[in-house]
Parts: C-alpha cells; sequence; structure tokens
C-alpha cells in the first residue's frame, strides 16, 4: 500500500512542468529543446506518433516511402474540392518526432522577404524579414558557412546536392535558354532564377527538426519528451490554460503547465485542438456538442495552401531514376552509393533542380515555383515508369484562394474536414495556367533536345488556356503546405487567433507557433519558417517569463 501511495504521488508531481509543448514537428521540436536550454524550466514535449526510428525517415529519398505509411503520416484527405470537379486531395503529414520535417521532401526554402515584410504590414510588429532573419541564421548550419544572409553554427543542417547527373545540368541549361538567370542560392538576395536546391540534411542523412534540436536534448532532465501521445484538450481555468489531457493507449492522463501551453501541432491539428478545447466559432462549436470557452470566428478559416500540378515527359535515353529502381544491380548500385559515401540517387529530395519565376514582367518577386524531378510516375507514392521519363512540378508561391477547416465531432480521434477551395481565385488560375505553359516552354529549349522524347502529361493536345484549365483541374493536387488556420494579426482583424506575440487572444498562458499562424503562405517550402518560428516563439515566451 505505501509503494502504491508513493506512485501515484510521484506520478502526479511529475505532471507538472512550466512548459508544455504539444507537437513535436518542424516548430516543436524548436520550441522544447529552446525553453529546455533553461535548466530551471520543466518541459514536457508531446507528441502523437512515434519515436522517429522509421529507417526511411533518415534516407533522403525515403519521403517516396513515407509518402503513404500510415505509422509516420496522418494521410490526410480534404472534402471534395469544388473547383477541382469534387476531388479530393490527399494532404500527408507527419505523426512521428520531427512532424513534416520527417517525411518531407527535405527542400530547403525560406520564403522571400517581402512575405515577412507583408506580415509586418498586416500589423504584426516584429515579423519583417530584418526581424526573422536573426531565428534563420540561428537555426541554420549551411555546409556553406556562415554570412550576411546565412546561419553557419546552427543545429539544422543544409547541403548541397549530393546527386546531379547530365539530364539534371540540361534542365537547368534549357531554364537559362528560356530566359531564367542563374542562381546558385534561392535564400540568398535574390529568388529569382534557375539552379540547384539545397536540402535539410547532413553528411548525407536528413535533418530533421527532431534531429537537429531534440537529439542534443534528449540528456535534459528537465526535458521529457512523450510519444504516442495524442493531446485531447486543453485544461482552461478562469481564462488560463493551465494543462493539457492526452491519451496514451486506452489511458487517459493530464499534465499541468505552470506558465504555458504551446501547440505546435500545424496547420491542421493546432485548430483542430482549440476548437476541441472550446476555443473557436462559437455557432460551429455549439453544434458539435462543445462548450464555448472563448469565441474566436477565425479558427480554422483563412486555410491555405500550394497547389501543384505535374507535367510528365519521357526521355529519349537513360538518365533517371527510373532505370536505377527498375533493375537489380541498379538498386544494388544506389544502395552502394549510399551506404559507402552517402551520395547517390538515395541522397535526392523532392526537386533536384529548382526554378522561380515571374509570369509577368510587372511583378517585382517570383509567383511560380518549379521542382524538377528525375524519375517519372503515374502516381506519387507508386512504382515508377518502366521507362526513362522525369517530371516538373508547378505550383503558385502565394495563393488567394482561402478555404475553411471545421470539426467533424467533438472527439479528438477523428479527422477534421477541410477544405482548401483551390484555384476558387481567378488571380490563381492565371498564375498557374501561365506556370504551366512556362513548364513547357522550359522543356522545348535545344538543351533538352535530345533528352525528351514526348511530353506523356498533358500531352500535345493541350494548347488552349481552356484546355491547360481543364487539365490544371483534373490533375493538379497539394504539395503539402497548408498554412493559415490560426493566423497572426492586430486587435482591429477580427479574424486574427494569435497576436504578434503568437498568443491566443483572450486565453492567458497559450500560444500556437506553427504554419497556421501564417496570415500568407510564404513563397516557397514551409519547414524552414515553421522553424523560424520556433525559434521566435521560444525567445518570446522566456521574454514574458521574465
Amino acid at each position: 500500500m505505501v509503494c502504491s501511495r508513493g506512485a501515484a504521488k510521484e506520478r502526479r508531481v511529475a505532471d507538472s512542468y512550466d512548459y508544455i509543448v504539444v507537437g513535436a514537428g518542424s516548430a516543436g521540436c524548436a520550441v522544447a529543446a529552446r525553453l529546455s536550454a533553461d535548466t530551471r524550466h520543466k518541459v514536457l514535449l508531446l507528441e502523437a506518433g512515434p519515436a522517429d526510428n522509421h529507417m526511411w525517415i533518415h534516407i533522403p529519398i525515403g519521403y517516396a516511402r513515407t509518402f503513404l505509411d500510415e505509422k509516420v503520416n496522418w494521410k490526410y484527405e480534404t472534402e471534395p474540392e469544388p473547383h477541382l470537379g469534387d476531388r479530393k486531395i490527399y494532404w500527408p503529414r507527419g505523426k512521428t518526432l520531427g512532424g513534416s520535417s520527417s517525411i518531407n521532401g527535405l527542400i530547403y526554402i525560406r520564403g522571400i522577404p517581402s512575405d515577412f515584410n507583408y506580415w509586418r504590414q498586416l500589423g504584426n510588429a516584429g515579423w519583417g524579414f530584418d526581424d526573422v532573419l536573426p531565428y534563420f541564421k540561428k537555426a541554420e548550419r549551411n555546409v556553406r558557412g556562415g554570412d550576411d544572409l546565412h546561419g553557419g553554427e546552427g543545429g539544422l543542417g543544409v547541403d548541397d546536392m549530393r546527386w546531379r547527373n547530365a539530364l539534371s545540368d540540361a534542365y537547368l541549361e534549357a531554364a537559362v535558354q528560356a530566359g531564367y538567370p542563374r542562381n546558385d542560392d534561392f535564400n540568398g538576395h535574390k529568388q529569382e532564377g534557375v539552379g540547384y536546391y539545397q536540402l535539410t540534411t547532413q553528411g548525407g542523412r536528413r535533418c530533421s527538426s527532431a534531429r537537429a534540436y531534440l537529439q542534443p536534448a534528449r540528456g535534459r532532465a528537465n526535458l521529457r519528451i512523450l510519444t504516442d501521445a495524442l493531446t485531447e484538450k486543453i485544461e482552461i481555468e478562469d481564462g488560463r490554460a493551465t494543462g493539457v489531457r492526452y491519451r496514451v493507449g486506452d489511458r487517459v492522463e493530464t499534465a499541468k503547465a505552470g506558465r504555458e501551453v504551446i501547440l505546435c501541432g500545424g496547420a491542421i491539428n493546432s485548430p483542430q485542438l482549440l476548437m476541441l478545447s472550446g476555443i473557436g466559432p462559437a455557432e460551429h462549436l455549439a453544434e458539435t456538442g462543445i462548450a464555448v470557452r472563448r469565441h474566436l470566428p477565425g479558427v480554422g478559416e483563412n486555410l491555405h495552401d500550394h497547389y501543384q500540378c505535374r507535367q510528365l515527359y519521357r526521355c529519349a535515353k537513360p538518365g533517371t531514376m527510373n532505370e536505377a529502381a527498375g533493375s537489380l544491380f541498379g538498386k544494388m548500385k544506389m544502395g552502394l552509393d549510399y551506404a559507402f559515401g552517402r551520395r547517390g540517387l538515395l541522397t535526392v529530395g523532392a526537386g533536384l533542380v529548382g526554378v522561380f519565376l515571374r509570369t509577368r514582367p510587372e511583378l517585382e518577386d517570383p509567383d511560380i515555383q518549379l521542382h524538377f524531378i528525375p524519375f517519372s510516375t503515374d502516381k506519387m507514392g507508386t512504382s515508377l515508369h518502366d521507362f526513362p521519363g522525369f517530371t516538373v512540378t508547378m505550383n503558385q508561391s502565394r495563393p488567394q484562394s482561402r478555404g475553411r477547416l471545421t470539426l467533424r465531432s467533438a472527439d479528438a480521434r477523428q479527422y477534421p474536414a477541410m477544405v482548401a477551395n483551390y484555384l476558387a481565385d481567378a488571380a490563381d488560375r492565371r498564375a498557374a495556367i501561365d506556370g504551366l505553359k512556362a513548364v513547357r516552354r522550359i522543356a522545348q529549349q535545344p538543351a533538352l533536345k535530345d533528352w525528351i522524347a514526348e511530353e506523356l502529361l498533358p500531352g500535345p493536345k493541350v494548347q488552349s488556356d481552356v484546355e491547360w484549365l481543364d487539365f490544371l483541374r483534373g490533375n493538379g493536387g497539394s504539395i503539402y503546405h497548408p498554412a493559415g488556420t490560426c493566423k497572426m494579426g492586430p486587435a482591429n482583424d477580427t479574424m486574427a487567433v494569435v497576436d504578434e506575440r503568437l498568443r491566443v487572444r483572450g486565453i492567458d498562458g497559450l500560444r500556437v507557433a506553427d504554419a497556421s499562424v501564417m496570415p500568407q503562405v510564404v513563397s516557397g517550402n514551409t519547414n524552414a519558417a515553421c522553424i523560424m518560428i520556433g525559434e521566435k516563439c521560444a525567445d518570446m515566451a522566456r521574454a514574458d517569463a521574465a
């Protein structure tokens, strides 16, 4: 009996923390690691998924293996999209330590200065490019070293491409021939142009947020990392977040937070948890049977994403991953190249060559991003073609179409309902059509003449704007950058969920730090910006506690 009472008392003490961080993704790992660096603070990091010990997480090309793996992937899907012929769009999101940084395509893009200056212009003081650049630099360990725009000593490995070949060089040259300038650093003084991407890898292995932040912090006595723990509700007392309720298997536990609860669940899970806790649009919460603790109409609104469309090409000669993956010898060579040098095709991310371009000369910044990928397939996550081929994806950088996220029920285990409303805005449709035309124009340049046997998708039958739009609506999908569902904004913005210090409006002791706070998604891949948000959040939390 004495042992039983002692064990129960010990558990209650262990369930009290200064900070509780919900979600060990791109931002959450940074927040937990930075806050726990102060030994005076006890930090609990809750992750709904398992530990990041899946072999394919750590091999760069492994994103193709985890793309459909429910062990480490939430495998979300939108509701029928009204402007895409009522197609449902697949949204993979990471469910493991590192979150989506453990299953993404590894491309390191921050966005451009005007992205963050726009956030500041909306009334979010402290979020201009000059304000956020120090946090990007703090996080970054660039293989090229540090300078005025890059960090060389952070935890997030950023490496140059470790594999390229004659085809990728030819594609780069074709883009130059099409009129796009050569650019060796998309995160440098300008984004526009064509060049090889840098990846979030280090020594040829993926550098997820978990590897960058949690691995060095694991030995800290004041940091507890709990996996397979689904947070179901934020506990609120007298207008203050005091802890969380979470589920591990069939057991429901409660943890108390003396200072703050910080949500880092991403653009889907953070608004879902707020609404499950009674924070959100009052009418919708009432419909779901949830008691309203704080009416915030913007929770779940402003949902937007980069919409992509793939164009496929059959090659006239070998030089793609299709041939290597299609033979025993090719697979053995890929494995040996990686095992004995961390080189070769297994080090490739979800883009080898990138192009950032303007569809109209009067634009100040690029509005389209391209990814050249050295393989082709009918559907992402499935077998490659049995002939040489490559893919070019196109997405608009700054979508204007907006959707929303809502609850299906008060059960945290039931996925929310999302409609991104892709292509609802005429400007999105115009930019995407012009972006697809640019892909074809690059493919028609002399540098690729000896490489391309035929355009497989959409094929030469598509010529007019009407035909391009039909192709776009019937074949596009997400490039997996949902954002905006807990947007940051000033007090006079009735749809703002958090203020410029990421504090949830009307609830003390509660912040959100992830892609959901972005008023407008950044112009490019979102992982680096989410890590920056986590770094900045940790600083603000420490400053507010001083």
